[in-house]
C-alpha cells in the first residue's frame, strides 16, 4: 500500500517578518538591562556587536557590561579589539581598562593603561577619575607613577575658568577665553565643545555648528558632539540627518554619569521621551548624579511627557524638597494639577526654570526690578539672547528691556553686536541705544539705521538738530530720573524721542526754558497719555514741584509741535505691528 505524502500549509501571507538587526538587539538589551536580566542583556550585546562588527559602540557596550558583571579579562579583550582593529582614536578604552586591571590587582597593567590614557586623550573625560586611581596606584605600587604629561591638563586651568563662566550665564567671556584656548590647543575637544555651546547660547547657531563638525571630524565618536548636532539638526528641521543620527543615539547606552545625563538631556529634548525617562531614572536609582533638584525635574518632565503623571508629581515634589526657596517646581506641580483631567497636556521644557512667557510676566510684577536668580541663571540668560536674536519683534523688545535691568558687560556686548544688524528693526535698535546709554555706555556707538552704518554720539540720537544744549539734556534727565522704576525702558525711550522731535521741529525757535521741571513734567504727561497711563496735570506737577498751570503750558505747546494723537497712533502701530514679525 503506498504511503501518502503528508503536506504542508503554507505559510501565511499575512505574517510580518521581524526585522533582527543590531538596532533589535541593542534595544533587547537595553531592556534587560531596566529588568536587571545581565545574562540576557549580554547575549543581545553580543548578537548587536555581530550584526554591526565595525561599530564600536556596540564593543564598548558589551565590554562595559561585562566589567559590571566581573569579567574583567573578557572586557579588556573586546576593548583591545577596538582599539586594534575599529577606532584607535578611541582613549577612554584604556581608562576603562586601566579600571579592569585595577579590579583583578594587576597594578603594573593598570599603572601603564591609564598613563597612555592621561597622556594622549585630548578631551579629559575622565580626568578626576584618573588621577584618583593614580593615588590608589601609587600606594599600592609604593612609588610615585611614571607620567611625564597628562595632555588634556593643557589649558586646564583656563577651561575651568571658561566653563564657570558658561555656568554663571557670561557667555561672550566664555567665547573669548574658549577661543583662546583652541587656537593654543587645537586638539582640546572639551573646549571646543563647550564653544559650540556658548555660541548656542548666543543664538550663533552657524558658529555652533562648525565647531561641532570640527569636533566630529577630529573625533567621530564624540557623544557630546554628536549630541549637540542632533539638536542642531533638529533647531534647522533636517530630519533627514536628524532620523540617521538618533539612530546612533538610541543605540548608544553609555556607562559613565556624565554621558548618562548628557544622552538623557538630548533624547528629551529631541522628544525621545521614552529613552530620556529610563535614562534619568537610571540616574537616581544609582545615585551618581547626586540629589539635585534639576535631575528630579528632568525625570519628572520626561514621566509627563510618557503619560506618567503620579510619578510626574513624585518626583517634581522632590526637586521641591531639594530646592525649598524655587518658584520652578511649584509652577510645574500646579500645572499638573490644573491640567490632569484634559486629554491635551501643555508640552513642558526639559530646561530647568520657569516658561519664558512666565519670566516675563514676573518682570511686570517686580516693577523694575530683575529677581537676582534671573540675572545669574545660565538657562534664563540664554532663553534671552536666543529670544534677542530669533524672537519676534514684540519679544526682543522686552529682552532689550530686561537687559537694561540685568545692565552687565555680557548684556553691553550683546546689544552693541545687536544695533550692527542691518535686518533688525530700527525701532528696536534704537531702544537698544536707549538701554545701552541708560546703563552707562557714553562713548560713541556704531549702529546700522537706515541702512546705513551711523555714529551715534553720546547725546540722544537728533540727526535734525545740529546743537544739542545743555538745558534740553538737563530737562530729559530730570523727567527720567522721575520715571525710573515707574516707567519701562520702552516708554523712557518714548519720552526721550518725544523730546528730539519737539526740539527738531521748533528749532532754531526753541522757547526760552526758565524752569528745567515744568518741561520734565510736561514730558512725563505726555508719555504717560501716549501709553494710556492714568495721569493728571495735578499729579505731573505735585511730582515735580511745579503748578498745574505750567505742566498744563508745556504740554500743549509739544502736542501743538508733535501732535500727540499722530504719536499715540504711531507708537501703537510700531507696537502692535511688531507681534506678527517673525
Amino acid at each position: 500500500m503506498e504511503k501518502k505524502k503528508r503536506v504542508l500549509p503554507k505559510p501565511s501571507t499575512n505574517v510580518i517578518p521581524m526585522k533582527m538587526d543590531a538596532t533589535f538587539f541593542f534595544e533587547k538589551a537595553v531592556q534587560s538591562l531596566d529588568r536587571y536580566h545581565y545574562d540576557k542583556a549580554l547575549k543581545y550585546f553580543r548578537r548587536a556587536a555581530e550584526y554591526e562588527p565595525e561599530n564600536p559602540v556596540n564593543h564598548c557596550n558589551l565590554a562595559g557590561l561585562l566589567s559590571e558583571m566581573g569579567n574583567y579579562e573578557e572586557s579588556n579583550r573586546i576593548l583591545q579589539h577596538v582599539l586594534d582593529r575599529i577606532d584607535p582614536t578611541m582613549t577612554e578604552c584604556y581608562f576603562y581598562m586601566a579600571n579592569n586591571f585595577a579590579n583583578m590587582e594587576n597594578y603594573e597593567s593598570a599603572e601603564k593603561a591609564i598613563i597612555h590614557y592621561l597622556e594622549n586623550d585630548p578631551t579629559g573625560q575622565f580626568l578626576e577619575e584618573s588621577e584618583e586611581m593614580m593615588e590608589l596606584l601609587s600606594y599600592e605600587l609604593d612609588r610615585p607613577a611614571k607620567l611625564s604629561t597628562i595632555k588634556s591638563r593643557e589649558g586646564l586651568f583656563d577651561h575651568d575658568r571658561a566653563r564657570s563662566m558658561l555656568e554663571e550665564g557670561k557667555f561672550s567671556e566664555a567665547v573669548r577665553l574658549l577661543e583662546n584656548i583652541i587656537s593654543k590647543h587645537a586638539d582640546f575637544m572639551a573646549a571646543r565643545n563647550n564653544l559650540a555651546l556658548a555660541y548656542y547660547y548666543m543664538g550663533h547657531f552657524d558658529k555652533s555648528v562648525d565647531m561641532i563638525r570640527q569636533v566630529l571630524d577630529m573625533e567621530p565618536g564624540n557623544l557630546h558632539a554628536l549630541c549637540n548636532l542632533a539638536i542642531f539638526y533638529q533647531h534647522f528641521g533636517d530630519q533627514e540627518s536628524l532620523a540617521e543620527l538618533l539612530e546612533v543615539l538610541r543605540k548608544t547606552y553609555p556607562f559613565h554619569q556624565d554621558h548618562v545625563f548628557k544622552l538623557a538631556t538630548t533624547m528629551g529634548i529631541l522628544s525621545e521621551h521614552e529613552k530620556a525617562f529610563r535614562l534619568f531614572k537610571r540616574l537616581l536609582k544609582t545615585g551618581e548624579a547626586g540629589l539635585d533638584p534639576c535631575l528630579f525635574h528632568y525625570t519628572a518632565v520626561a514621566a509627563y511627557n510618557t503619560g506618567r503623571y503620579e510619578e510626574a508629581q513624585r518626583q517634581w515634589k522632590q526637586a521641591e524638597k531639594f530646592d525649598p526657596g524655587s518658584e520652578i517646581p511649584k509652577f510645574y506641580l500646579n500645572l499638573l494639577d490644573r491640567h490632569r483631567e484634559e486629554t491635551r497636556k501643555p508640552p513642558v521644557s526639559y530646561h530647568y526654570h520657569l516658561p519664558f512667557e512666565e519670566q516675563f510676566r514676573g518682570l511686570e510684577r517686580a516693577e523694575g526690578r530683575l529677581p537676582e536668580h534671573m540675572k545669574r541663571d545660565p538657562l534664563v540668560r540664554s532663553s534671552f539672547f536666543w529670544a534677542l536674536r530669533h524672537g519676534d519683534g514684540d519679544t526682543k523688545l522686552q529682552v532689550i528691556q530686561a537687559f537694561g535691568l540685568i545692565a552687565d558687560d555680557e548684556v553691553k556686548d550683546a546689544l552693541t553686536e545687536f544695533i550692527m544688524l542691518p535686518d533688525e528693526d530700527d525701532y528696536l535698535k534704537q531702544v537698544a541705544i536707549f538701554v545701552l546709554r541708560s546703563i552707562g555706555m557714553k562713548e560713541p556707538l556704531t549702529a546700522v539705521l537706515n541702512g546705513k552704518r551711523t555714529t551715534v554720539a553720546p547725546s540722544p540720537f537728533s540727526p535734525g538738530l545740529p546743537v544739542w544744549e545743555s538745558k534740553w539734556q538737563a530737562i530729559m534727565e530730570t523727567a527720567l530720573r522721575h520715571m525710573t522704576r515707574r516707567y519701562d525702558m520702552v516708554q523712557q525711550y518714548d519720552l526721550q524721542t518725544l523730546w528730539v522731535e519737539y526740539l527738531s521741529r521748533v528749532f532754531p525757535n526753541v522757547p526760552k526754558m526758565t524752569k528745567v521741571e515744568g518741561w520734565a513734567a510736561a514730558l512725563e504727561y505726555l508719555t504717560a497719555k501716549m501709553h494710556r497711563r492714568p495721569i493728571s496735570y495735578h499729579e505731573a506737577a505735585q511730582r515735580y514741584g511745579v503748578s498745574v498751570a505750567t505742566v498744563s503750558k508745556n504740554a500743549k505747546l509739544i502736542d501743538e509741535a508733535c501732535g500727540l494723537k499722530e504719536k499715540m497712533d504711531a507708537i501703537f502701530k510700531k507696537l502692535t505691528g511688531m507681534e506678527s514679525q517673525s
